[in-house]
């Protein structure tokens, strides 16, 4: 026994005893890394189902869903593999050096692309708005279609199709007229000068109360509002359902334009300049 120690020593450098010891230590390592391994892939499943039960929750877009699972799940992978490898004695010092590097690169090539990315995360997380919902953001305006990832695509009322990057839209002012369920119709109408001011009142106020569907609380506000240059202008503000606006717009303008021309002592004035000659002035 004594001899053979002697030998291996002799002519490998290390002796039974090391051997021993090295294969128990890469046994060791080896079954930890098989643990790190199990417990990290358990681990993205886990925290991936969690993320997805949440953004259910929130009633999130599956497209979302289906990126944040596959994120989440990825990283945790990816550093689960390079514990793994750490733990098997591999150098992963130049690895994850190289791997920043390259994202780095990556993401400055990418900027664009990835800060649209972020927007369409964060639009489809905090919902400023929804699909169906009519909005102004970026001097447009029209119904949001589509919430892609990079993306969000809207159609103006004439039919035209709007696609913002989702960076921009996200960093800028959204106006939604369809988060609210009322809305406030406002008007202006004008009559002349020496005009009835109670007769214009009334008559405003009967038109508004005749569509049924203008709210009677609050009720319709008809004050006058200012004294223009060629007309005196009534301020009208009436609720109703946002999707009554459009109905009760036009048909209180129409209205209001018929029986001005209907009733006497009331009418829609023009602008108008005064002209005074001095009769003195002599030509020479």
């Amino acid at each position: 026994m004594d001899k053979n120690i002697l030998d291996t020593e002799k002519y490998f450098g290390f002796s039974q005893d090391d051997i021993l010891g090295g294969l128990l230590e890469i046994g060791l390592n080896l079954l930890i890394a098989v643990i790190i391994f199990i417990i990290g892939m358990r681990l993205a499943k886990f925290f991936s189902k969690m993320v997805v039960k949440v953004l259910e929750r929130r009633d999130s877009d599956r497209g979302l869903i289906t990126f944040m699972k596959g994120l989440v799940s990825g990283l945790i992978k990816v550093l689960t593999i390079i514990t793994v490898f750490s733990q098997l004695g591999v150098e992963m010092t130049s690895f994850i050096a190289l791997l920043g590097a390259a994202g780095l690169a990556i993401g400055m090539a990418f900027s664009g692309t990835l800060g649209n990315l972020a927007g369409g995360i964060m639009l489809l997380i905090f919902k400023p708005f929804k699909v169906g919902d009519y909005i102004t953001t970026q001097s447009e305006s029209g119904t949001v279609k589509e919430i892609q990832i990079f993306h969000t695509v809207m159609t103006t009322p004439d039919n035209k199709t709007i696609i913002i990057p989702n960076s921009p839209l996200y960093n800028n002012n959204i106006t939604n007229f369809s988060m609210q369920p009322t809305r406030r119709v406002d008007f202006s109408f004008g009559f002349g000068y020496g005009e009835d001011f109670k007769l214009a009142r009334d008559t405003v106020l009967e038109i508004v109360n005749s569509h049924d569907k203008v709210f009677k609380d609050p009720e319709p506000f008809v004050k006058l509002g200012s004294l223009g240059e060629s007309s005196v202008n009534l301020t009208v503000r009436i609720w109703c359902k946002k999707e009554d606006y459009w109905d009760i717009h036009f048909y209180v303008n129409e209205k209001v334009y018929e029986r001005y021309g209907q009733i006497d002592g009331l009418s829609i004035p023009f602008p108008q300049l005064d002209v005074h000659v001095d009769g003195n002035v002599k030509n020479d």
